[in-house]
């Protein structure tokens, strides 16, 4: 049990990557939103809400596992993160770009309550939660960015 613990908490070990790390969960939750972004918003929904629980059990196990609280390899929740930003992606020819970027930097300054949960809640709740927040401004973020540029194009 261990193992497939270890194997969901770590993205198939994509945080184990040489080169740059900390992106590979992203990456890991791009490749997954890829094959989900054409679904109904309900069905989606429901994959964000299984892939919270499921991140929620196997990030408070992990961090069991690997004897550290938050320990680095574990990816679940920039995998969680980036998909509930990517939510709106795929109504901007490149909304998965400006999502992927925009996640990345929220994910690293960590906005209230992001930041305060980060600090003091533990376990599994902590580590999915700062992440859940982080992907829900990116998506009001990204969600406002392709308003403003479809309403450009309108003008045009």
């Amino acid at each position: 049990m261990d193992l497939i613990i270890v194997i969901i908490a770590t993205g198939l070990y994509s945080e184990m990557l040489p080169i740059a790390p900390l992106l590979w969960g992203s990456a890991l939750g791009l490749s997954l939103w890829y094959f989900c972004r054409r679904l109904a918003l309900s069905v989606y929904i429901a994959i964000a809400a299984g892939l919270f629980v499921i991140g929620l059990f196997a990030a408070e196990h992990a961090e069991r596992i690997f004897a550290r609280q938050d320990a680095r390899p574990i990816v679940i929740d920039e995998i969680l993160g980036i998909f509930i930003t990517l939510t709106p992606a795929s109504k901007l020819r490149l909304g998965w770009l400006y999502g992927f970027l925009i996640f990345i930097i929220l994910d690293g300054i960590k906005p209230f309550p992001a930041s305060w949960i980060d600090t003091h809640w533990h376990g599994g709740w902590g580590i999915m939660m700062d992440d859940l927040i982080a992907g829900i401004y990116a998506s009001i973020i990204l969600y406002t960015v392709i308003y403003f540029v479809s309403k450009k194009n309108e003008q045009s």
